[in-house]
């Protein structure tokens, strides 16, 4: 058994693509490996801005050698034919079997095929890879027809300890000739040196200022600059994003502590963060008392002789010019009100069949002030207006420069103009939640304000065929509706869904959309339901109870279905629940039988003349008694009143399965008994539909 080694060097993979680029690396080789009929014991893959590495262990020597069968021509076939087969496969007429099949006599060969060695496959198993190696995007370079992700520069093969001498050529005149030389750092350590296996090829890189593992570079970029930051007393803001980013930008990191300039603190600082986060890469640090401190963390990816103070000094420089930008986005910004930035809403298109964002915002002013009488504490006034404001600031400068700032900038910008707390701060939360870790909103003004932005972009693209499918959704349809059911949820809130989708479907239709197209709200509630299912996953809800009670129909109302779920889940728990599951069950299977076979439904009440057994009767009253106490629970919205009631029924049920024979010789009593367990199947279906429930 033997190790292989392979590096891949480049020039910079954008740090978005390379965790992916050694998963499909690592999946690749290994099903290379296996249709050339060789078991590697493990493959690890590394990334590093500049290289793909992979390291394969327990790799045999050579291919096992096998030996297959082949059937020739029949042995009467011409003498060509029979010389042919013969010359194919290397065999004499002495060598072959002949065997009689159905179809006649035909001449069989066992060929042997011995396996070749590793290190002369290593070709046809790689070259393929890179040729066509799923980057989301690719570059041609020179004049060649070569494609990666960027210009490639070298490859390190090596098997057992030996290095493979292979061309990698493509189109165009670009060929790559792999070895055991690479180089490490570009700039620290750019000398070629060559290695003998993984062991050595790590620890040499890390000589020449290479951390190959993304998880110690990492490590390092944590631990130094939560160092720099405890020196002053200030504390690293939290920002596992621009860590994941900051690893697949550096291969020797550095992290350096910066000021920024104080004539720039008056700034939010949401704009402090987001220049310095997405534009610049520098981490935020905080006070002991979590504010904003005027110092960033910069990691570098070279080691200076001066300990970074050049390098400190020019990421303050170009800081500071970015930063003076802001401030000129934001005083320029603030000499127009919010109000008077609605008309220019009217030159953005939302999108092509539904209008652009000035209609947009006359669609979520009805909307949120429909939906404000479900909000307790929402003032319909208030949320109008938060309403008619919302998407002011996506024609101001600053958010054209920083699209991040949508929303926060408008809420500082309504603030400025004098409009009450409530609204800015709907303004400022009607995008949230933005994903499963976002905090959702609480006020009253800033949840109607996100659930009509959300259900209006719901149902417009719905109503249009926009809708997700398969990995598929490039309007985040999914995620929005993920933060409606958190919406409701988290704050509790009955809402009816259904309703609210017919209104902003009438919206639409009376807006840019037109009637043509009409949104299908039950499509919406299934949506709704499917993704109901992927939020309560994970906290530990069956999806079958959730379909348990989505299926009965009419169930719009997410807390009332929660709460109806969370009692179905609590009844099954008990004896009393699982019983009346598996008798729901036998019931159900013995009449879907019976109708199949009569070609007829019992779903009727029973003849009292015809119950004979005592059971029977007992059933038979057990189920008359029960209507009343689980229609009223039901009504009430006492769920767990209805499963009690539900839980009577076990006892006469048992008995009933027991003792009567369904399926007797005498046809109006099987009939009867038929009808017996549809009043089965109806009592418990009336609670949940007990069929949806796995288990």
């Amino acid at each position: 058994m033997a190790e292989l080694l392979l590096e891949i060097l480049s020039e910079e993979i954008p740090a978005r693509m390379q965790a992916r680029a050694a998963e499909d690396l690592k999946r690749l080789m290994g099903e290379g490996f296996g249709k050339a009929g060789l078991a590697a014991g493990k493959i690890e893959t590394l990334v590093t801005p500049r290289r793909l590495v992979l390291v394969a262990d327990g790799l045999p020597v050579k291919q096992p050698d096998v030996a297959e069968e082949r059937r020739g021509p029949r042995v009467d076939a011409p003498q060509q034919a029979i010389d042919g087969f013969l010359r194919a496969n290397s065999v004499t007429l002495d060598q072959c079997e002949k065997r009689k099949t159905d179809k006649g006599e035909f001449l069989f060969a066992i060929v042997h095929r011995k396996g070749k060695e590793t290190k002369n496959i290593m070709l046809d198993i790689l070259r393929p890879i890179i040729w066509s190696f799923p980057w989301p995007k690719s570059m041609r370079w020179g004049n060649s027809r070569a494609t990666w992700i960027r210009p490639l520069h070298r490859i390190v093969l090596l098997f057992n300890g030996k290095p493979i001498e292979v061309s990698i050529g493509f189109e165009g005149g670009v060929d790559i000739e792999s070895g055991n030389e690479t180089v490490g750092h570009r700039f620290l350590a750019p000398k070629p040196f060559a290695v003998k296996n993984f062991t050595d090829y790590k620890k040499k890189l890390l000589k020449a200022r290479v951390m190959l593992d993304p998880a110690e570079r990492r490590a390092v970029i944590k631990r130094d600059a939560a160092k720099l930051a405890k020196n002053k007393n200030l504390a690293l803001l939290p920002d596992e994003g621009l860590l994941n980013e900051v690893v697949g930008l550096v291969e020797w990191p550095v992290p350096l502590l910066g000021r920024i300039d104080q004539a720039f603190m008056d700034l939010p600082p949401e704009v402090l963060t987001t220049v310095m986060r997405h534009h610049q890469k520098y981490f935020a640090l905080n006070d002991k008392a979590g504010k904003l401190a005027p110092f960033f963390v910069v990691v570098a990816n070279t080691a200076a002789k001066d300990k970074g103070a050049a390098i400190v000094a020019g990421n303050e420089r170009v800081l500071r010019a970015r930063l003076a930008d802001a401030r000129f986005f934001r005083d320029q910004d603030r000499r127009k009100k919010l109000e008077a930035r609605i008309p220019a809403l009217k030159e953005r298109v939302f999108h092509a069949k539904l209008g652009n964002d000035f209609v947009r915002v006359q669609r979520l002013r009805l909307l949120a002030a429909g939906l404000s009488q479900h909000v307790p504490g929402a003032d319909r006034a208030a949320a109008e207006r938060a309403a008619e404001l919302c998407k002011a600031d996506l024609t101001s400068d600053m958010v054209g420069e920083f699209p991040e700032l949508q929303g926060m900038m408008g809420r500082y910008y309504a603030l400025n103009d004098g409009q009450s707390a409530v609204v800015a701060d709907a303004i400022a939360d009607h995008y949230r939640p933005l994903g499963p870790n976002d905090a959702c909103p609480k006020a009253p003004i800033s949840v109607v304000l996100a659930l009509a932005d959300k259900i209006d972009a719901l149902t417009g693209f719905f109503s249009i065929g926009e809708k997700p499918t398969g990995s598929r959704d490039p309007f985040a349809l999914r995620r929005a509706a993920l933060g409606v059911i958190r919406l409701i949820v988290e704050n509790r809130l009955r809402v009816p869904l259904a309703a609210a989708f017919r209104q902003a479907d009438d919206l639409h239709a009376a807006s840019a959309r037109g009637p043509s197209a009409r949104l299908d709200v039950n499509e919406m509630m299934a949506f709704f339901a499917d993704r109901l299912k992927v939020a309560l996953r994970e906290k530990g809800v069956r999806h079958d109870l959730i379909d348990a009670v989505f299926s009965l129909g009419g169930e719009d109302d997410l807390v009332r279905l929660l709460v109806r779920v969370d009692a179905l889940k609590n009844f099954l728990a008990t004896e009393d629940g699982a019983n009346l599951l598996v008798a729901y069950r036998r019931a159900a299977n013995i009449l879907k039988i019976e109708e199949k076979k009569d070609g007829k439904s019992y779903d009727a009440p029973a003849d009292p003349r015809l119950l004979t057994a005592a059971e029977e009767k007992a059933l038979d009253a057990a189920l008359m008694e029960s209507r009343a106490p689980i229609a009223a629970a039901l009504a009430a919205e006492k769920f767990q009143d209805a499963m009690r009631a539900l839980a009577a029924l076990r006892a006469p049920v048992d008995r009933f399965f027991d003792k009567v024979t369904v399926n007797c010789e005498d046809a109006n009593l099987r009939a009867n008994r038929l009808k017996l367990l549809s009043r089965i199947r109806a009592a418990l279906g009336g609670v949940a539909d007990f069929s949806r429930i796995e288990g």
